[in-house]
């Protein structure tokens, strides 16, 4: 596997766009950062990636809508658990 500098540029976009989705999805305010929400929508994304390849959905035709649905899931619970766990270490 050989990384560009186009493609972690790429990687980090995806990542920032599937986090952002992941904390909408979310109801109330998350005590996260922006850098974390990065971070957590990269791995989601990688993830969701994983899995929608094991399960046979990762290349359809058009937009691969149900890879999308898994990576913004993911996003969500990795959000949650991230704002959660900082939110218990500040009381």
């Amino acid at each position: 596997m050989h990384l560009t500098v186009a493609g972690i540029i790429v990687g980090i976009i995806i990542g920032a766009v599937i986090g952002a989705l992941g904390r909408l999805v979310l109801p109330g305010r998350q005590n996260i950062g922006m850098l974390m929400t990065v971070v957590v929508g990269i791995i989601a994304a990688f993830v969701g990636t994983l899995i929608a390849g094991a399960i046979g959905v990762r290349h359809t035709s058009g937009i691969d809508w149900i890879q999308l649905l898994i990576q913004v899931v993911l996003a969500a619970i990795g959000v949650a658990l991230v704002s959660g766990a900082s939110s218990r270490r500040r009381i």
